[in-house]
Parts: structure tokens; C-alpha cells; sequence
């Protein structure tokens, strides 16, 4: 029972600790970050001792399973690691924000959904749970209850609720297609007898799915919500649905491709090549799109959009290089766009700024916050020895050794181009916020209401 543990404590102290009526606030932190140690605690020890176990049953072939494997360990650790981070940096950042026990109680609730996400044994639990990390985000987006956040919350639940309907659609035909649906295999669950003449139907299925999941990654064409959600969320839940929520996507892709419906079942086809096109459009289009915009918060809204089609680009290879690519690129992209997502609310926090422009002479105020930004920055560009390097090298060694032929060096030079953009983007605040140039005066870039002072 150590996994129903490590979902329901922070979900059930969470709420508890929120709704508490406490005079001092220091108490109520100190609730929180006794909260967020424990279940750090109790997925540690999920992770070290815990055995598969079945909630309950639909009916013979469907339950609710939970359980861990090499892929779901990894993203638990991932997704503890960020969110006590977070926590720790929302005491402070949401100082400027009001409602702030509402907003700990819903991080708590979608701490909880995603590690049920990363514990999902079948496809059905995955299905639940992700759905649940949707709900409970989505207060975290629109947490200023303004006409602003309110429509980017809308837009980011009607986008998850589509996504989801496809996603629900690909379950209902692999459980139909497979003989023992109850966990998931490496190669798949599907059935040959089962599959034998219907393997169209079962690619669009499949298909439908790969869209549906990837609605919460960002992939083109249901990547609208993320440079709308990002903007107007306070930046403890950027940092978090950009680092880690948004990869829940990911990890149902993973499920169900990998896991499911099985890479030999799908490559080759016509369904690789699609999802392959769309990875590579929405790379091309998200650093694009960075490369013009001007708002901070929604530029890397954009990158997001863009790096997280590189662990798709990866995972469309269909083979294990390109799932440990993919895999790599997860863990890299987490972590440095945590970081500059929480760098972001800081000049938020401190200087007052949202625009790129604003930041010009920002690293003489604040030189390691500013270290921070491009050492995350080059990471995500994707330079030696960071570990965006290493996960795009993998990926691109994925694809020239997947005997597509010529095919196969058109994912190697998009990722070419999309590092260079990348830089164009991401290294001109640095170098701007080092090196403001003549004209500049110390303090300009600190605007009205700003924390920081000279």
C-alpha cells in the first residue's frame, strides 16, 4: 500500500493544511513543508519497497493497478525533485498573490495525481490518473481569477478534454485488441489473433491516441493552451506544468506506444511517419515562434512547446535509442526549464519586468540569478557537456540509425536548426543582462512595485 500512500498524503494533508484556519502564516509554511518532506519520504520509500497493488476491479480484465518500473521511477524522482523545489520557492514568490492557501491546496492535489501517473500500472489507472493531474492543474493556471487567466484555463481544459477523448479512444481498442490488458510489457500487450485484419483500425486508434496525449505536450495542432497558460500562471505553476505536468503527455505516449500497442506494431507505417512529421513541425514552429516573441514567460511558453517535440521526435523512432533519447531529454528539459521558468518569476518578483527588453543590465543587479538562466539556457540549446547535448546527440544518433534511408538526416538537421534558434532566443537575454551596452543606467530595468533594491 505504499504506493495508495504516496498519492493520497500529499492530496489528503494538503487540502487539510489549506483549509486550516491559522493566524500565523509561518505555521501554516511550516505545515507545508513538512508535507511536501514526508511525501518526498513516502516516494522514496514507494519507490524502494513498494509491490504492485490492485485498488479495485471493473470487471475481469479492467482495474485499478498500481506498480513501478524503470520508466516510472524515473519520472517520480523527477516529479519529486521539482515539486518540493517549487514549494519552496512559492513561499516566497506567492507573497505578491493572493488566495495562496487555495493555491497550495491544488499543488498538493496535482503532487499527488502525478505521482499517480508515474505508479500507473495499466493503461486504465494511467488514463484516471492523468485526467486527475488535468483537474487539478487547471486552478493553478486561472489562480488570479482574472478574464485573462480565467479564458487561459478554459482553453487549457477544453484543449485536455479533447486531447483526452482520443487518449480514452486508443485505451478502449488496445483493451479490446489485447488478451491480458492488466499491466503493461515491454513490446506490448496486443494480440496477433485478436489484431489479425483489423490492423487499420487499430493505427488510427493508435494514432488518435499518440494526438490525444500529446495535446498535454504540446504537439502540433493542439499545442494552443501552453503559450496561454504560461503567461498569466504564477511562475511556481509555469515551472511546474512546463517542467513536469506537460510531460504526463509523455509518459502516456510512452504507455501507450512502448508499452501497448508495441514499437514493432507500429514501425514502418504510415502512423510513425505522421507522428515523426508532426515532432519535426512543432520543433521547426515552437522556436519560431520563441524567436519573435517578446513577453519572457511566454517565450519560453513557446520553447516549451518546441523542446518537448524533441523527446517526441526521439520516441517516434520507434527503438531503443530513441526511447533513451527521449528518456534523456525528459530529465534535461525538467530540469532546466524548471529553472528558467523560477528565473523568470524572479525578475518577475524582484524587478517587476515581464518584457525581454526590460532585462537589459539585469545580470549586474542580480549576477547569479542570471547565471542560472544561461547555464539552464545552454543546456536547452543543447551544449557540451550539459545534458541537453546529451540527449539531442542520442536522438540524433537514434535517427541515422533508423535505416530510413535519406529520410533519416531530415530529424538530424532540424534538429540543427532549432539549436541555432534556440540560441537566438534564449543566449541575447544573457548577453543583454551581462553586457547591457552604452546608455545604460544601473537600476533602469527595475519597474514600479518591484522587491529589489539597489
Amino acid at each position: 500500500m505504499l504506493f495508495v500512500l504516496a498519492v493520497l498524503f500529499p492530496i489528503v494533508f494538503g487540502i487539510t493544511a489549506s483549509c486550516l484556519k491559522l493566524k500565523n502564516e509561518k505555521t501554516r509554511k511550516g505545515l507545508y513543508t513538512a508535507i511536501v518532506l514526508l511525501s518526498d519520504l513516502f516516494c522514496a520509500l514507494a519507490l524502494l519497497y513498494g509491490k504492485t497493488v490492485t485498488l479495485f476491479t471493473f470487471s475481469p480484465r479492467v482495474g485499478m493497478v498500481f506498480g513501478i518500473d524503470g520508466f516510472g521511477k524515473i519520472f517520480m524522482v523527477f516529479s519529486a525533485l521539482l515539486y518540493t523545489a517549487v514549494c519552496f520557492y512559492a513561499f516566497e514568490y506567492m507573497k505578491m498573490e493572493e488566495n495562496v492557501p487555495r493555491f497550495f491546496a491544488f499543488f498538493f492535489v496535482s503532487f499527488g495525481a502525478m505521482t499517480a501517473v508515474s505508479c500507473s500500472a495499466n493503461l486504465v489507472t494511467l488514463y484516471f490518473c492523468f485526467e486527475l493531474a488535468t483537474l487539478s492543474t487547471v486552478p493553478l493556471v486561472l489562480h488570479e481569477l482574472s478574464k485573462d487567466a480565467v479564458n487561459a484555463g478554459l482553453k487549457y481544459l477544453f484543449y485536455s478534454i479533447a486531447g483526452a477523448f482520443m487518449g480514452l479512444l486508443a485505451v478502449f481498442f488496445i483493451y479490446y485488441y489485447s488478451d491480458d490488458p492488466a499491466g503493461f510489457v515491454t513490446g506490448g500487450i496486443l494480440s496477433s489473433a485478436r489484431v489479425f485484419g483489423h490492423e487499420n483500425v487499430l493505427l488510427w486508434a493508435v494514432f488518435a491516441g499518440i494526438l490525444g496525449f500529446g495535446t498535454k505536450a504540446g504537439m502540433y495542432p493542439m499545442h494552443g493552451w501552453l503559450p496561454a497558460a504560461h503567461p498569466i500562471a504564477p511562475a511556481p505553476a509555469s515551472a511546474l506544468l512546463s517542467g513536469i505536468i506537460a510531460k504526463a503527455g509523455v509518459a502516456a505516449v510512452i504507455r501507450l506506444v512502448y508499452y501497448s500497442a508495441g514499437a514493432d506494431f507500429l514501425r514502418g507505417t504510415w502512423v510513425q511517419y505522421a507522428w515523426m512529421s508532426l515532432a519535426m513541425l512543432t520543433i521547426f514552429m515552437g522556436s519560431m515562434m520563441a524567436f519573435r516573441e517578446k513577453i519572457i514567460k511566454k517565450r519560453l511558453a513557446y520553447s516549451t512547446v518546441s523542446q518537448i517535440s524533441y523527446i517526441m521526435l526521439g520516441l517516434s523512432m520507434l527503438s531503443e535509442d530513441g526511447l533513451r533519447g527521449g528518456v534523456l531529454h525528459l530529465m534535461s528539459h525538467s530540469a532546466s526549464k524548471g529553472c528558467l521558468f523560477l528565473v523568470a518569476g524572479i525578475f518577475i518578483y524582484k524587478l517587476g519586468v515581464r518584457n525581454v527588453q526590460d532585462l537589459r543590465g539585469a545580470g549586474k543587479l542580480m549576477p547569479v540569478t542570471m547565471w542560472c538562466f544561461m547555464i539552464a539556457s545552454l543546456s536547452l540549446v543543447g551544449i557540451p557537456p550539459m545534458g541537453g547535448f546529451l540527449s539531442k546527440w542520442v536522438i540524433a544518433q537514434a535517427s541515422l540509425g533508423s535505416g530510413m534511408g535519406a529520410l533519416s538526416v531530415v530529424p538530424v538537421a532540424v534538429l540543427l536548426v532549432s539549436a541555432l534558434l534556440t540560441a537566438g532566443y534564449l543566449l541575447p537575454v544573457s548577453i543583454d543582462g551581462f553586457f547591457p551596452g552604452e546608455g545604460w543606467v544601473p537600476g533602469s530595468c527595475v519597474r514600479g512595485g518591484a522587491r529589489y533594491k539597489d
